[in-house]
């Protein structure tokens, strides 16, 4: 099968969108991710996924943490900057959160401490251990990813 193909499959899965921030070398990268996922409650692990031609997969690999930042659907602007799908036309305020950038404002931030890594094929799968969160307002809708485009999620 070509890439293509599996591409538009997978795309097929509706995601949340997050933000992956990272603090290095005194200045805060972000990147979009919707390759995420909850581990395990005891103890409190997530999973993401990072393209090894990413600028963050070198980076989280010797930071052993990050921020992840579930986006609502007035974030978008946000994940297309930080998907370079759109110039960053203004700046972009963080908080931190135990020393680790999050952004404010999400529908949840997590603080999280990487326990192991996985090559996957082109990626590398960071496992990690929640250290923090913070839950945002509960009546602001996610945004979603689905098949290439953003969507709004539509409740009856």
């Amino acid at each position: 099968m070509d890439d293509r193909l599996f591409r538009d499959a997978m795309g097929r899965f509706a995601t949340g969108i997050t933000i992956v921030t990272a603090e290095y070398e005194e200045e805060v990268h972000g990147m979009t991710v919707n390759a995420f996922m909850s581990i395990s409650l005891e103890p409190k692990l997530i999973a993401i996924s990072i393209d090894e031609n990413a600028s963050m997969y070198d980076k989280l690999q010797e930071t052993k943490q990050f921020g992840l930042s579930i986006l609502s659907e007035q974030q978008k602007d946000i994940s297309m900057i930080y998907a370079k799908q759109k110039e960053k036309d203004r700046e972009i305020t963080f908080i931190k959160r135990n020393n680790i950038p999050v952004l404010p404002h999400s529908l949840a931030s997590f603080t999280c401490h990487v326990t192991d890594t996985y090559k996957a094929g082109d990626h590398m799968i960071f496992i990690a251990e929640v250290q923090d969160l913070e839950l945002g307002e509960q009546n602001e809708d996610p945004i979603l990813y689905y098949s290439g485009k953003y969507h709004n999620l539509q409740t009856d």
